[in-house]
C-alpha cells in the first residue's frame, strides 16, 4: 500500500517519479530537526539560477520549513543555514505544526465546536440605535 502511495499521490511526501528525479539530477545538501531533506540541482550551466528544493518527511506542509532553511531554499543567502545560525536562545521553542482545520485547532468561547453558547453581555456595552 505504501509502494502504491508514493506512486500515486503527493501530499504525503514525493512521488517516484520526485525521488528518482532528485536522486539523479540534485545533490542532497542537509537536513531539519524534522527530517525533510534538501536538495541543489548538481550541474549549474554559466548563466542558470541554481533550483533548490525540500522533500519533506511526511505530510507536505510548507510551514513545517523552518525559518533558516526557508530565506536559503528562496535564495536569500547561498551557504547552508548550518554554516552560519546563531546559537538557540533561552526563550525559543520547538516547532509545531499548523492546528487550522483539525480538531486541535484553537476555538474560541462562543464556536460552534464548543456548543455555540457565549458568555452573556455584562452591562458594559451600548448596543447602537440609528436616530428614527
Amino acid at each position: 500500500m505504501n509502494f502504491l502511495m508514493k506512486i500515486f499521490t503527493w501530499w504525503e511526501g514525493a512521488t517516484i517519479g520526485t525521488l528518482l528525479w532528485s536522486a539523479r539530477k540534485g545533490e542532497h545538501v542537509g537536513t531539519d530537526a524534522q527530517g525533510n531533506k534538501y536538495y541543489r540541482s548538481k550541474n549549474v550551466k554559466d548563466g542558470e539560477k541554481e533550483r533548490r528544493w525540500v522533500i519533506y518527511d511526511g505530510a507536505n506542509d510548507a510551514s513545517r520549513v523552518p525559518a533558516e532553511w526557508h530565506g536559503w531554499l528562496h535564495g536569500s543567502y547561498d551557504e547552508l543555514p548550518e554554516s552560519h545560525l546563531p546559537p538557540p536562545r533561552i526563550w525559543e521553542t520547538d516547532f509545531t505544526p499548523n492546528a487550522t482545520g483539525t480538531a486541535a485547532a484553537y476555538r474560541p468561547a462562543g464556536a460552534l465546536e464548543r456548543g455555540g453558547k457565549r458568555a452573556a453581555a455584562t452591562g458594559d456595552y451600548e448596543a447602537w440605535t440609528p436616530d428614527a
